[in-house]
């Protein structure tokens, strides 16, 4: 856990009405079971271009925002592209979608994903999507830059700093 990381259920008490609560549609996966950090975003369906080079970056102190489509067909992420986020030091990543190789991805310590649900199917690379745009699901929107908390109770969004 990142220091200084409030638990969800404690920002909640803390900000009521402040703070944006993404509805609980989400599995904890990966081995860091509570994360947090500004959001970065990515807009795709069943194509994860994207999600791969923008998981390529420096992600120090940030959480990628995978807006899906709720896709159940095909995983945008799997234990390659997580071990880059890894490497890259991202802090989380959120996905309106699913995951794949599960298993793998529970032993790495250093990264948590929130998703829908796995699914073994990789998606095709059309490079097709978008990046650093506002997107919605949950009942909440992620606009890059804000700030995101989850852990094993939920995700918490909020336009001010709740990661201290």
């Amino acid at each position: 856990m990142k220091k200084g990381l409030c638990a969800t259920a404690d920002l909640c008490d803390k900000f009521g009405d402040k703070i944006a609560y993404v509805a609980p549609l989400f599995q904890l996966y990966g081995g860091k079971r509570h994360f947090g950090g500004q959001i970065v975003t990515v807009k795709c369906f069943e194509d994860n271009s994207f999600v791969k080079t923008t998981l390529a970056k420096p992600g120090e102190g940030k959480v990628l925002v995978i807006d899906g489509g709720a896709s159940l067909r095909k995983a945008l992420v799997g234990d390659l592209i997580a071990a880059e986020a890894v490497k890259n030091r991202w802090e989380g990543i959120v996905v309106n979608g699913c995951i794949r190789d599960s298993e793998k991805i529970n032993t790495m310590p250093e990264i948590g994903i929130k998703a829908i649900n796995t699914h073994p199917r990789k998606t095709e690379k059309k490079n097709i999507g978008e990046v650093e745009v506002t997107v919605e699901f949950g009942g909440v929107k992620f606009v890059p830059g804000q700030y995101l908390v989850a852990d094993a109770d939920g995700i918490v969004v909020a336009d001010f700093d709740i990661t201290q």
